[in-house]
């Protein structure tokens, strides 16, 4: 990314000396990246407000092999992921052939997942773990009835109802693009709410009683409808605000249902956590699934990957092949 006559940031492919990296213990050759909204914020005209210096990379995922480490905790040879810490913000990112990092924001890759499945699951199927163990966490089971995920045919979405679904939950998801039906069932979607249902505030700041718990990727007025229709004690995941900021809704529903609405901050989680959900995620997300979500693309097509994610139109996850 540079910046023009204008001002305004334009993407572009160049070619980089190795010096031109930033400082970091270790420096990795990155194999794949990612597609999430953030990165289509960062490679915007106006970096959102994100990106803060040029010439910059984007890419806020990456996995790789390491190529030289000055941290004992890592050697020549180790596969790698790394999610958030602001890296493809106000650090250079992931869409590129090197990337030099501190080392404690890297974490070991599994085994048996590989580079482009780590990437398959980024930064979104990451938050989606995050979610699921927070709701685990505040007493979720799956005897206890639906959960709802919204925005589900979204990146966090799908990887959360393919979770959701292998443990046994009986999930029903959240859309406003019908084409997406069969998709979401073939993940294990149990039930397909049209987004209307849930689009707009109601008068009442307490519904029936009919979710377990939930994973929203919307916020805004979806959220607030959600939280009036929660079961007694139980709680809401909330990883996104597609729909918007604001919360136009009612604390009745935390003062007499009991409801939790936990936050889940992907970007700074401490390592043992980091370590945590990567170890459950290759233990409890169907590979199956993973790859029935996915398309892998070059990194000549990022811009315009990013630019069409802004807008809602990536189903499922995007990963980029650096090298291609």
């Amino acid at each position: 990314m540079e910046q023009g006559a204008d001002g305004a940031a334009v993407a572009r492919l160049a070619e980089l000396d190795d010096a031109a990296l930033p400082a970091g213990a270790v420096t990795v050759a990155v194999e794949y990246s990612t597609v999430n909204y953030k990165d289509g914020l960062c490679m915007s005209a106006s970096g959102s407000g994100l990106v803060r210096r040029y010439p910059h990379v984007p890419g806020i995922d990456f996995a790789g092999v390491v190529e030289a480490s000055e941290d004992a905790r890592y050697r020549p040879g180790d596969r790698v992921v790394l999610t958030g810490w602001r890296v493809g913000e106000a650090h250079w990112g992931g869409y590129a052939t090197k990337a030099r990092v501190k080392a404690e924001w890297l974490v070991p890759l599994p085994a048996g997942l590989s580079t482009k499945q780590a990437m398959a699951v980024g930064t979104a199927g990451f938050t989606s773990m995050l979610a699921v163990m927070a709701l685990e966490e505040h007493g979720l089971r799956p005897d206890q009835g639906e959960v709802l995920v919204t925005g589900a045919a979204g990146g966090v979405g799908s990887v959360a109802v393919a979770i959701l679904a292998k443990l046994g939950y009986s999930v029903a998801a959240v859309t406003g693009r019908p084409e997406t039906e069969g998709y979401l069932r073939d993940l294990g979607a149990a039930r397909i709410i049209p987004r209307a249902e849930l689009a707009e505030t109601v008068p009442r700041p307490l519904e029936t009683e009919i979710w377990a718990g939930c994973i929203d990727a919307v916020g805004g007025a979806m959220l607030a409808r959600v939280l009036g229709q929660m079961k007694m004690d139980a709680s809401v995941a909330a990883v996104g605000l597609a729909g918007g900021s604001a919360l136009p809704g009612s604390v009745v529903p935390f003062l007499l249902r009991g409801v939790n609405l936990l936050g889940i901050n992907s970007v700074f989680q401490p390592y043992a956590r980091r370590v945590a959900a990567w170890e459950r995620i290759a233990r409890d997300l169907p590979m199956d699934k993973l790859e029935a979500m996915v398309r892998v693309a070059p990194l000549a097509e990022a811009p315009a990957l990013g630019a069409a994610i802004l807008k809602g139109d990536v189903q499922g996850r995007v990963v980029i092949d650096v090298n291609a």
